[in-house]
């Protein structure tokens, strides 16, 4: 038997290793791993994790272990401290954060109970039943069946077209999980998806669909994630952290548009839910399905290799034709018409068809606000925000400038701040700007904005969303919230105000990011009867990104990108990590970046690892804080770890320096 005198207990600090308690004898028999306990921090009492048992403690005059909070059975099972541990060696951070990730808030808190909910009206869906599976359909869930009935642990790449119906085959696999007496998870990479997603799979599989996402109140998403735990609930639909959703008995993940920018988590821990499912479905070997018509760079690269089963989807559903694609060269278009316009004449005259047809069209603008930064055309100045190295972005609405980093405001100045000369002018066009141009261009029409602006209440999202599908809106303009997922069978008319967005940033996976977002957002257009058409409007046609957008080849823009990826040794050849140093005094942050750089030179010397930097990031200051970075590059990302965790051991004076380690990053 087990001795229980000295617990590991796991708490939610940035402190690598776990901490040592004393079992009082009273608790003995309650405690168990993966339970929750409440112990002393100092001056404060913390909800912690069992995850051990040892029979010496390392320090002297531990401190007991004031009371178990689980009476029934633990919190956390032992798949999930498994993926947790996993979570934390790979991603370098501590178990405690990775537990405290894979848990709601109120669990956190010590929370053991609520009322049940009942369902809101519009929480009852209408049943639907499986569809006659397409040939294509019925090729890719063949050997998917075969793989959840023998309980093999495959990751299949379902790279389908958009319309082809992806979705239609993740509900028949589920179903099939369910007649297995599994469970099954889908994660979703948008909230904004997460409405029609809970559509689905509530009209199909009802109460047995569990919901997890941020936007859940803590009490909700306690209620729904105690619902699973219990076995009430057998399917979790939701973002990225329900790839944590406690299901016992897991039969197959579900990850829709894998390659989404969202499911990176921003902080510790840094995890990607997509590889963390794929490591969740080999603890308890499940099956994973990676779906998406855009596949990023390195799954499909594995798919191709042979490590991930390629099932491909090539038609669209009723063999409905992809929409057109027509390229506007913004170029041309300010040589040919002197007073240029942010919707080009071609553009205009699209959409001037569309509602004449009682059609409807999207507008895409990856970037919020009015215009984007004001500046005097007199001396050249910038309004800048005063604790962030960017500009300012006026937002017409409430008749502000606006920072996009720290929320900072500030009224937009008469005169110019260095000069004073009142030749102040706006430039720039984001999603406010569109919305009120398009008003003025079509005063008939029903228009409505979607970006992190427009959704800010809850629920806003969902009626945004249900007032398009009614046709209570004609056009719909916002950000890259409205490119993937959506069905929307009367949209005819996709038009990209600027293709170059994010074409222009000075990040590796620029080319992969706009070819994937002229993609998806073209995909909305045509889903239903009538042929769509999407109008792309760019200063670079000749950007092979742009280019294979147009004849929807992902296979053509593969080839082009795997060859700079090659070239260059980025992933998938290569793991980066990215080390980032913040600070409010400018001169410490640049000494501890060069400091790091030469202590991790000398470990690496002779190791076949690339050292890029110490250089100050693209925006050199958000909040207050001095931004440098600095990545390594290299095939081995727990060796380069390992080297890093060194080289900040011997690293003096970096008390006022905040350094965050992120491996396998999705931008730099």
């Amino acid at each position: 038997m087990q001795q229980k005198e000295y617990a590991d207990i796991a708490l939610g600090l940035p402190v690598r290793k776990p901490f040592h308690y004393r079992v009082p004898p009273s608790l003995m028999d309650k405690a168990e791993v993966g339970k929750r306990v409440l112990v002393p921090f100092g001056p404060r009492k913390l909800v912690g994790y069992i995850v051990g048992f040892v029979g010496k403690p390392d320090i002297e005059g531990v401190k007991d272990i004031i009371s178990v909070i689980d009476q029934e059975g633990p919190a956390i099972s032992a798949e999930l401290l498994s993926l947790t541990k996993w979570i934390a060696e790979y991603y370098r951070s501590s178990w405690g954060e990775a537990i405290s990730a894979a848990l709601p808030g109120a669990i956190k808190k010590g929370k053991i109970k609520a009322a049940p909910r009942n369902p809101a009206p519009e929480d009852i869906y209408e049943a639907t039943k499986n569809y006659k599976p397409t040939l294509e359909q019925a090729s890719a869930l063949k050997p998917i069946f075969e793989s959840i009935s023998g309980g093999r642990n495959d990751v299949y790449l379902l790279h389908g077209i958009t319309g082809s119906g992806k979705t239609e085959v993740y509900l028949q696999s589920i179903e099939l999980a369910l007649k297995m007496g599994k469970t099954a998870i889908v994660l979703v990479p948008e909230i904004s998806l997460t409405p029609q997603a809970i559509e689905w799979f509530k009209s199909r599989f009802g109460g047995v669909v569990a919901v997890l996402h941020s936007r859940l109140l803590d009490t909700e998403r306690f209620i729904e994630w105690k619902k699973l735990k219990d076995g009430a609930a057998r399917i979790a639909v939701g973002a990225r952290s329900a790839v944590f959703a406690p299901v016992s008995n897991l039969g197959l993940i579900v990850i829709d548009e894998e390659h989404e920018t969202s499911y990176k988590q921003d902080d510790a821990p840094r995890y990607n839910a997509r590889e963390v499912a794929i490591e969740r479905a080999r603890i308890s070997g499940a099956t994973v399905i990676l779906g998406g018509a855009t596949p990023s760079i390195e799954t499909y690269h594995k798919a191709l290799s042979g490590e991930y089963k390629m099932l491909k989807m090539t038609e669209r559903i009723e063999k409905r034709s992809l929409p057109k694609v027509d390229i506007v060269d913004m170029r041309q278009e300010l040589l040919d018409v002197k007073d240029a316009k942010i919707f080009s004449r071609a553009l205009e005259h699209a959409i001037s068809q569309v509602l004449n047809k009682n059609g409807q069209v999207m507008l895409l603008m990856n970037r919020r606000g009015f215009s984007t930064f004001i500046n005097c055309r007199k001396c050249g100045h910038v309004v800048k925000c005063r604790h962030c190295n960017v500009s300012m972005t006026y937002h017409y609405d409430i008749k502000k400038l606006s920072c996009h980093y720290c929320n900072y405001q500030a009224d937009p100045p008469a005169k110019c701040p260095k000069c004073k000369s009142g030749d102040i002018q706006y430039f720039g066009v984001g999603t406010q700007k569109i919305e009120s141009e398009a008003a003025r261009i079509f005063p008939a029409a029903r228009i409505a904005r979607m970006d992190t602006d427009a959704t800010v209440k809850r629920g806003s999202h969902k009626q945004i969303l249900d007032d398009f599908r009614k046709h209570k809106l004609d056009i719909l303009i916002g950000t890259q919230m409205i490119a993937k997922g959506h069905d929307f069978p009367r949209v005819t008319l996709v038009g990209v105000i600027s293709a170059d967005t994010a074409l222009n940033l000075p990040d590796f996976r620029s080319g992969e990011r706009t070819f994937n977002l002229l993609t998806q957002v073209a995909g909305r257009a045509g889903r239903g009867s009538e042929a769509g058409r999407v109008i792309i409007q760019t200063f670079s046609p000749d950007h092979y990104a742009v280019r294979k957008s147009v004849d929807h080849d992902y296979a053509g823009f593969f080839d082009e990108e795997i060859k700079f990826r090659r070239e260059l040794g980025y992933p998938p050849f290569n793991h980066i990590i990215d080390i980032k140093l913040r600070g409010r005094n400018e001169e410490r942050v640049i000494k501890a970046a060069h400091d790091l750089a030469a202590v991790l030179a000398a470990h690496i010397e002779g190791k076949d690892i690339d050292l890029v930097g110490p250089a100050p990031e693209f925006i050199s200051k958000i909040k207050g804080q001095y931004r440098w970075s600095m990545f390594l590059k290299g095939s081995k990302p727990r060796d380069m770890c390992g080297y890093i965790d060194k080289a900040l051991e011997g690293l003096a004076g970096k008390s006022a320096v905040t350094i965050a380690v992120d491996v396998d990053p999705l931008g730099l």
